[in-house]
């Protein structure tokens, strides 16, 4: 199902590409579609409104944020991935969509051949989170909590296979827990239920869990990072609360087909990497509690091909499945 072809083939094709669309100087000449594939809410759509704004101010051309949810966000994936490689069809891809979609799903089509990457734009961990009425303040006591519920805690996460949930399969594996996985169409239908308290827990974003989670309408008893958030000093690590050593993070990151022409490839890139170094833009990175990047294609792409082995062997391990 999952073929282990490098991700040289989209680097080549970018890098070559004459044919298929000459690179216009005057790049963007017209507004620029991106793609988020998972609903409104969530993290990915966050960010996606946030550069779609800065973009659109630097090249004073609208910047269209397209939600295209489903499928675990293969539906929206395969979109960008099928689309002309103009420039003017993007993806902002989630780590999941791109390292491990390919291993749980059977595709349309090859994310290693059929997208481009041009830069990786953040890294963030995920906040451990439990509805208000859960009793526990910790790792260590939803462990001890959940060995004497199994199966009776439900969490949530924005996508079967996803970061948000193989995060949590990876915690099960390390620790015996048996809890009851729900998935939805993003991070934000799935932060609204743990609101509502129709899920117990949930790993998620501090992007769109943080304001959340200030307000007391979720409680956040640790963060997946190696050290503590700035935004949010008061909140342990899961390596602190409960489970030494434990540290997992996701990204998003910026596609164009494969076949975008290398000029138009690094022209979003310099775009993208001037906006990062704003200081207004690494002021409400760190408020997000997210690291900016902002990797080259080469850079971006030893990135996938890490990541992909990495998750592909929780997978592996959890005997994690699609839903």
């Amino acid at each position: 199902m999952f073929r282990r072809a490098g991700l040289a083939a989209p680097l080549l094709l970018i890098i070559g590409c004459t044919a298929a669309v000459a690179a216009d100087g005057d790049y963007p000449a017209r507004g620029v579609r991106l793609i988020v594939p998972l609903a409104p809410g969530g993290g990915n759509d966050i960010l996606s409104r946030y550069l779609a704004g800065k973009l659109g101010e630097l090249n004073g051309q609208r910047i269209i944020v397209d939600n295209r949810p489903g499928a675990a966000g293969n539906i929206g994936t395969e979109i960008v991935a099928k689309a002309a490689p103009d420039g003017y069809t993007l993806l902002m891809g989630g780590s999941a969509q791109i390292t491990t979609n390919p291993i749980l799903y059977t595709l349309p089509y090859d994310v290693q051949r059929d997208l481009a990457p041009i830069t990786l734009i953040a890294d963030f961990p995920l906040l451990v989170l439990v509805h208000p009425s859960l009793p526990v303040h910790s790792i260590r006591e939803l462990i001890a909590f959940a060995k004497a519920r199994p199966g009776k805690i439900s969490y949530g996460s924005s996508a079967s296979g996803g970061g948000t949930h193989l995060t949590v399969e990876l915690i099960k594996s390390l620790t015996g827990i048996d809890m009851v996985h729900i998935p939805y169409r993003g991070a934000g239908p799935a932060l609204a239920d743990l609101v509502a308290g129709q899920i117990s827990l949930l790993l998620n974003n501090p992007l769109s869990s943080l304001p959340f989670a200030k307000a007391g309408r979720v409680r956040a008893i640790a963060i997946t990072s190696a050290a503590r958030m700035a935004a949010a000093p008061d909140i342990p690590t899961v390596s602190e609360s409960g489970l030494p050593g434990f540290t997992a993070t996701n990204w998003l990151g910026l596609f164009a087909p494969a076949g975008t022409p290398h000029d138009i490839v690094l022209k979003i890139h310099a775009d993208v990497k001037r906006i990062l170094a704003q200081k207004e833009t690494q002021r409400w990175f760190a408020d997000q509690g997210m690291d900016a990047v902002g990797s080259t294609p080469p850079q971006f792409a030893d990135t996938i091909r890490a990541d992909t082995a990495k998750w592909g062997k929780v997978i592996r391990d959890s005997g994690a499945k699609a839903n």
